[in-house]
């Protein structure tokens, strides 16, 4: 059920950065949460190994530089989804700042997984 509410969460995430990030278009709910999926599976192959190839990079720039690497996924899976358009690396990066910073204020109000 928690994986539902990410999902959701993170569609309204794109739909918000949408609005504000010039270049950054998302034409619907549908679109965005298609987006969502493919996001998530490029970043889980793709980014993955972006990531481990650029760890040194990641260290020495404090993990800011993974920024780039989300920017890098999220042109890519622009690629793939109709009605989810990313128009250049700025955008992108930008777009790739505004969902971190969202996503740590979801975490802030989405419920905690209990522990025993």
């Amino acid at each position: 059920m928690r994986w539902l509410l990410h999902w959701i969460l993170n569609a309204v995430a794109l739909l918000v950065v949408s609005h504000f990030v010039e270049g950054f278009v998302v034409s619907s709910f549908v679109s965005a949460l298609i987006a969502v999926i493919v996001i998530g599976l490029l970043n889980a192959t793709l980014g993955l190994l972006l990531k481990f190839i650029t760890l040194p990079l990641g260290i020495l720039t404090f993990g800011l530089f993974f920024l780039v690497v989300n920017a890098i996924v999220l042109l890519f899976s622009s690629k793939f989804v109709p009605g989810f358009a990313v128009t250049g690396f700025k955008a992108a990066f930008l777009g790739a700042l505004a969902i971190a910073v969202i996503h740590i204020l979801f975490g802030f109000f989405t419920p905690k997984p209990k522990t025993f």
